[in-house]
């Protein structure tokens, strides 16, 4: 799936993965390729993907047509 991390100065990581790992509000969530589509708040913890780990604050996840967008504060 395609993957972005944006906060407000800009983007912070983009490009294809397998799996991420979002600390959603109601709990830890695993996104893989072809999930559903869905919006998502997060909270303070990581996004984990391939063996790359970024601390977020908070922020909102969208995933639409195997895309996986991720607004965050860091």
């Amino acid at each position: 799936m395609r993957f972005a991390i944006l906060e407000p100065k800009g983007a912070i990581w983009r490009g294809m993965v397998k799996k991420v790992n979002l600390p959603a509000a109601e709990g830890e969530m695993c996104v893989l390729d072809f999930h559903q589509p869905f919006v998502a708040r997060l909270k303070k913890g990581n996004i984990v993907f391939s063996d790359t780990r970024i601390a977020v604050k908070d922020g909102i996840a969208f995933m639409r047509s195997n895309n996986l967008t991720v607004f965050a504060q860091i």
